[in-house]
């Protein structure tokens, strides 16, 4: 395509948002209103992951090895564990420090622990083991608890089944969501150009009378759809990103011991900027161009 034709594709698309400017405010402002709802969505999504992986993290497989097992036995033991695929992080516990941290938990009351020290510690060795994937936890026990050093294995299986649920719930809700804003927002663009191939009927009419092509007639529909969609991510993204810095900032303040235990894991805005301005440049652009070119053929009859 001639720089010449470019131009006047640019200028066409250009000129049509503002003859039609109070149906393109519309379509901006509807589009935006939808990148926003998905822009929160999608941050909201994100910083529960956040919080859920922080969760993962802190719960621990408690691997009880066999009574009496020697050092050899704690060593292989410890190299089994180790060599595990959904193993992260694998820390020995003595039957020694097990016992020092239960007296510590009693305080002033250590005392009546005293006389189980030694020969008569009833605490085995034991391992403190975080997986990977929380979906393949009670594969990792079933496989720890095959090994011949151990004797038990404690799973927090109801805490595990609990935090996936939250994660898939999230996900699915705001799937969803996506998927009826984008549809709303298709609409809106699809009305849009509607309309403004019916005002410029007349127009589009002369232009075939001279030997345009259709390719040349719909280009500049396609270019106003890509500019309504490229203004309204430009605008979602500037609400977007001074609505959650203000979040942000309110959320530090708040005098709430578990809201500020969990504000520091939320996701900071300087973090996440690029990847939400490239999906709502992405979004709208996309939005806007498709729509233009699926419809425009649809109400395009001259």
């Amino acid at each position: 395509m001639r720089t010449s034709s470019f131009g006047y594709l640019v200028k066409e698309g250009a000129r049509s948002l503002w003859v039609n400017r109070l149906m393109s405010t519309a379509a901006v402002g509807v589009l935006a209103a939808c990148l926003i709802l998905v822009g929160a969505a999608g941050l909201f999504a994100a910083n529960v992951s956040s919080i859920v992986s922080y969760f993962e993290d802190e719960n621990e497989i408690v691997v009880f090895l066999e009574d009496g097992i020697d050092q050899k036995g704690v060593d292989d033991a410890s190299l089994k564990i180790r060599m595990m695929d959904n193993i992260s992080e694998a820390s020995f516990v003595s039957n020694e420090q097990a016992l020092q941290e239960q007296m510590d938990k009693y305080g002033e009351y250590a005392w009546l622990l005293e006389e189980y020290q030694g020969e008569e510690n009833m605490h085995p060795h034991a391992f403190r083991v975080k997986v990977k994937d929380l979906v393949k936890l009670e594969e990792t026990a079933e496989a720890l608890l095959d090994m011949s050093e151990v004797q038990e294995v404690r799973v927090p299986t109801e805490v595990a089944h609990t935090l996936l649920g939250i994660r898939s719930i999230v996900s699915w809700c705001g799937f969803i969501i996506v998927l009826i804003l984008l549809t709303v927002s298709l609409i809106i663009i699809a009305n849009t150009i509607k309309i403004t191939v019916f005002n410029r009927r007349k127009e589009i009419s002369i232009m075939k009378y001279v030997g345009a092509t259709d390719s040349f007639i719909k280009l500049p529909f396609v270019v106003e759809g890509l500019l309504l969609g490229l203004l309204s991510a430009l605008l979602a993204y500037m609400v977007v990103w001074g609505g959650y810095v203000y979040v942000m900032e309110w959320a530090g303040t708040v005098d709430s011991a578990w809201l500020q235990e969990l504000y520091q894991y939320f996701i900071p805005f300087e973090q996440v900027f690029k990847e939400v301005l490239i999906s709502f440049c992405a979004i709208g652009v996309g939005v806007g161009s498709f729509g233009s070119m699926v419809f425009v053929g649809k109400y395009l009859k001259v």
